[in-house]
């Protein structure tokens, strides 16, 4: 993986995170839906794109980091914030928005992996 690829990865794991923060100041439609699962599908997207980074020795590094993420955040619901260790209220669609969060990612690394890659190709033909 090249260096540039690694930090588009930690872009986007800051970007996650920065979603998860902003959160709270959300005013507008659906509110309460944002409000409720908006922070499952920013952490679900951040943790991928830092564990993409960590499984990139891997055979499927794509693979291996979203079942890593999913099984990460979706033991966490069901322990509920790992057995109290941590604040959580369960909901059974924070599954859901935590599946969705990695989906999201695997579509936007694989997306941005592409036109990261196509860019390269063109600039080294010119």
């Amino acid at each position: 993986m090249s260096r540039s690829h690694r930090v588009r990865n930690v872009f986007f794991a800051v970007l996650g995170a920065i979603v998860l923060v902003l959160k709270p100041a959300y005013r507008g439609p659906f509110e309460d839906v944002v409000r409720s699962y908006l922070g499952n599908l920013s952490v679900s997207f951040a943790l991928y794109f830092a564990a993409i980074n960590a499984t990139i020795g891997f055979r499927r590094p794509r693979l291996a980091a979203a079942a890593l993420t999913l099984i990460a955040v979706e033991v966490f619901e069901l322990t509920d914030g790992f057995f109290g260790a941590m604040g959580n209220v369960f909901d059974p669609f924070d599954l859901l928005a935590n599946a969705a969060g990695v989906g999201l990612a695997v579509a936007v690394d694989v997306t941005t992996a592409a036109l990261w890659s196509s860019k390269g190709t063109q600039e080294g033909a010119s």
